[in-house]
């Protein structure tokens, strides 16, 4: 099913030679549905050659201010949704947007936070940022990490911010044509007064490996590391195989969505999602292969197994998060709850 809704692009802003923000119109009666958490994206559908494909952009944008929903794209060599993005699309343009998801949202703006940004991945990292600077009261220490000085990235915007907060915000640039890729211990020791804190990750997956591979070499409990992974989604019909599951259950299973209750059955072997599409609701989704928590959910009580995780982290799956296209029954009786 397509969930998506049409959403105008009011502004095209050049951040950066590769990178662009997006600033989305949302017309007032969408914009319960585009309500979002600091950290959290959005899914756009992006068309290519004679179809389409699902990508994940975090927002930039706080929620905290009236300011219009925004997103930023880096161009990725050879990337098929990033160079059109980056390449063609205009302001005035419409596109199909799935509301916003995700769990990489602190649970509380008060106390400190340690941000780390490699990239691009700064995205996200910065709606934390700007929200906590706003709501909060504890510090926050950015570490942001790029491939040299025209690579980054909101520079004048934090610039600003850290003039405007010096008591709260610490901003370390590191520039690997300066001083090289960043090393687990390097990580380690600028993170070491922030000890403390929650750690929020995002960027390329050896910097996310090594920043957390860092913090554990500190003591910092899994607890209060959260890494935010982004993986290629393939293009709509491009869906691989599903693997199954051995201890897989026909079950029973009860529903919350959107503000109501559902019951209906799941055979085995049959995703939780598949299910609740085949009785006639209409849950969120886009990549369908495990990759872009769209169709994230919690599980209330029962038992599943996750065929396939690429968006969800150990923390995320201790505290009830699921994948609703990757979960399948494996007790007789399930509750689960979308997120209002």
């Amino acid at each position: 099913m397509n969930n998506y809704l049409a959403l105008r692009v009011a502004r095209v802003i050049e951040e950066t030679a590769d990178a662009r923000s997006l600033v989305f119109d949302v017309p007032e009666h969408l914009s319960e549905r585009f309500r979002y958490q600091p950290g959290q994206f959005l899914t756009l559908r992006v068309p290519f050659e004679d179809g389409w494909l699902p990508r994940c952009y975090s927002l930039s944008s706080t929620p905290l201010l009236d300011e219009p929903l925004r997103v930023t794209v880096k161009r990725v060599h050879e990337g098929r949704a990033s160079n059109w993005l980056c390449g063609e699309l205009q302001a005035g343009q419409n596109l199909e947007v799935l509301p916003p998801a995700g769990v990489f949202v602190p649970r509380s703006l008060d106390g400190d936070l340690l941000l780390f940004g490699g990239g691009s991945g700064v995205t996200p990292v910065l709606s934390i940022l700007r929200s906590a600077l706003l709501a909060g009261t504890g510090r926050v220490l950015l570490i942001y990490a790029n491939r040299d000085e025209s690579s980054v990235i909101f520079k004048d915007e934090l610039r600003s911010l850290a003039s405007a907060h010096p008591q709260r915000l610490q901003i370390v640039h590191w520039l690997d044509s300066v001083q090289g890729i960043p090393s687990v211990g390097q990580l380690a020791e600028l993170a070491r007064s922030f000890i403390d804190a929650q750690a929020f990750i995002c960027g390329p997956g050896p910097f996310m490996d090594a920043a957390v591979s860092a913090l554990k070499s500190l003591g910092m409990p899994d607890r209060r590391v959260h890494v935010e992974r982004f993986v290629s989604l393939p293009g709509e019909g491009e869906l691989p195989q599903v693997t199954s599951s051995e201890a897989a259950v026909a079950a029973q299973l009860a529903v919350r969505l959107d503000g109501e209750d559902h019951q209906l059955a799941c055979d085995s072997g049959e995703t939780v999602l598949a299910a609740m599409e085949r009785a006639g609701l209409n849950p969120p989704s886009a990549c369908r292969v495990g990759g872009c928590a769209s169709c994230m959910c919690t599980l209330e009580s029962g038992e599943v197994e996750l065929l396939h995780n690429d968006a969800l982290d150990a923390g995320d799956l201790a505290e009830g998060w699921i994948l609703a296209c990757q979960a399948v029954p494996t007790s007789a009786q399930l509750r689960i709850r979308f997120p209002d």
